[in-house]
């Protein structure tokens, strides 16, 4: 993960997502690389749990931008 030295919440949000990302990404691969049904299991709900996580981060990053960019009256 990069230290950021912003103190905008959007640098660090997207910042923490990318890694968020990153260990979805591998946790989905290894469910393909271990056949021990608890172990996948527990990769999936992983990858699951930090998905959700990563929802979290989206919603903040999009309620942020729009309280950012004022829409039409």
């Amino acid at each position: 993960m990069k230290e950021l030295s912003t103190t905008d919440p959007r640098a660090h949000v997207d910042n923490v997502k990318g890694e968020l990302d990153a260990l979805v990404d591998h946790l989905r691969r290894d469910v393909a690389k271990v056949t021990e049904p608890k172990a996948q299991a527990l990769f999936e709900t992983a990858a699951d749990v930090l998905a959700g996580l990563k929802k979290a981060f989206d919603d903040y990053r999009d309620g942020v931008d729009s309280m950012a960019t004022p829409g039409p009256v």
